[in-house]
């Protein structure tokens, strides 16, 4: 299969539900509105309600089924968090299909020694602990699914001055690995992970403000993976990670 080409039918994700986390910009905002257009009802994780009220109107605009919004800050965040958004998920759609932990931030290319100590404790949380907590709190609504899917949006940034952010996207790959031995088998979860490259987004220009941006490709145009691990198409691949 050739994954970075996949081309996927207009209906395959008519009628299934996707949570997905960063939903606002780059590769999470893009993916939103492929699903969405893809026949899937999208629900909207976030922390900026300004962004994620633009989002929504623009799925509505595409006049398929309606998104939802869960205004959440993953930096801070609790599990009693997390089991609310998993309660109200429950009571409006009774499961979802999918899960995408796509939220990320770097906070500054930053020495260790020099490295603030708050904002180290924000991105571990959002990186590993977000993903954790969200996922946990949501097992039982993907164990509902007759096709459910994880994926997370993985970066290898174990280097100099990438700090906390590569430490905790180090420990994602360690989570998603996990969660796919224990997801195999009798729950059938799939989990998988997705490098995307060097994309066009906030994150890569904000970190690197000396690089032409039009260099690197749009995030729209490295969504199709993701739609991929989406599908049904990909119902017997998990523990895998995919490097665009």
């Amino acid at each position: 299969m050739d994954i970075v080409n996949y081309q996927p039918a207009a209906d395959c994700l008519q009628d299934r539900i996707i949570m997905i986390t960063g939903a606002t910009r780059g590769i999470g905002k893009a993916l939103a509105l492929d699903a969405a257009k893809l026949g899937a009802t999208v629900l909207l994780i976030a922390k900026d309600l300004k962004r994620l009220e633009q989002t929504y109107d623009e799925i509505e605009a595409l006049g398929k089924a309606q998104p939802a919004m869960l205004n959440i800050d993953l930096e801070s965040a609790g599990a009693d968090d997390y089991q609310t958004v998993a309660n109200s998920v429950h009571e409006e759609y009774g499961r979802i299909d999918g899960l995408v932990h796509n939220a990320a931030r770097v906070g500054g290319l930053t020495p260790l020694q020099q490295t603030d100590v708050t904002l180290w404790s924000k991105l571990i949380t959002l990186h590993l602990h977000a993903p954790f907590l969200l996922t946990r709190a949501c097992l039982p609504l993907l164990q509902k699914s007759k096709d459910p899917s994880i994926i997370f949006s993985i970066d290898e940034a174990s280097k100099a001055y990438w700090g906390a952010y590569g430490v905790s996207k180090a420990g994602q790959i360690s989570l998603m690995n996990i969660l796919a031995e224990e997801l195999d088998g009798d729950q059938q979860i799939r989990v998988n992970g997705i490098h995307p490259g060097k994309v066009r987004t906030h994150l890569r220009t904000h970190n690197y403000p000396g690089l032409n941006p039009n260099e690197f490709p749009a995030a729209e145009d490295v969504t199709n993976p993701y739609l991929y691990f989406l599908s049904e198409e990909s119902k017997a691949v998990t523990g895998q990670l995919f490097r665009i």
